[in-house]
């Protein structure tokens, strides 16, 4: 049985998206973060940077939320989730990358000035740096989805899962306002009956 570590709002939620899609059962191992459970020594000898989510498959303990997706639809290729074609995975691989470097890492920033530091740490001038590079980049994605249905080809692959919890991410944050047809989008992904919750239900169910 897979065990999967790792509480919503987090980017356990894209794991769980892979989950639901491949129809696979596994055993959720809630890890609250604001409690330090990360740093425990029994979930610290699974992931020694404390970060989730974490994926146990057998023998294998495999972090990062990108790498368990392609891991997962790699060993369930029936489902179709990476592309066939060399040019089209090299495509996916492109804007993965791009989504958890270059959209995601200005988010953290915003999370972290705003939320995770404790006050005397947080920098307000990095927020707005930070919100001012995440619209640039999310600039980029929306011209790229013009004209189109998915991030690459024409089906799904798991960029679109990886795509669907970062821009609901910059959703959340409220940085999504001139993407119309990355907001188009999100709704298509998210109206899916194998979505996940929303970030913005993971965060009212952890403060509720």
């Amino acid at each position: 049985m897979i065990k999967l570590y790792g509480t919503p709002p987090t980017r356990v939620l894209r794991v769980i998206w892979l989950l639901n899609e491949l129809g696979l059962e596994y055993e959720s191992h809630p890890i609250d973060l604001l409690k330090g459970e990360a740093h425990r020594e029994d979930f610290l000898a699974l992931n020694p940077a404390a970060k989730v989510p974490v994926l146990v498959d057998g023998d294998l303990v495999l972090t990062e939320s990108a790498a368990i997706q392609l891991y997962l639809a790699e060993k369930y290729p029936e489902a179709g989730f990476i592309p066939e074609s060399l040019q089209e995975r090299a495509q996916m691989y492109r804007w993965m990358f791009f989504l958890v470097t270059e959209i995601e890492q200005p988010l953290w920033r915003i999370a972290r000035h705003t939320a995770l530091y404790s006050p005397h740490k947080r920098l307000p001038q990095d927020v707005e740096l930070a919100q001012q590079e995440c619209k640039k980049m999310v600039a980029v994605l929306e011209q790229h989805m013009q004209g189109r249905e998915f991030i690459v080809g024409d089906r799904l692959s798991v960029a679109d899962f990886n795509a669907a919890y970062t821009l609901d991410w910059v959703a959340a944050a409220q940085l999504l306002d001139n993407a119309p047809r990355l907001k188009d989008y999100l709704e298509s992904m998210y109206e899916r009956p194998t979505a996940p919750i929303r970030i913005a239900e993971g965060l009212a169910a952890l403060e509720g």
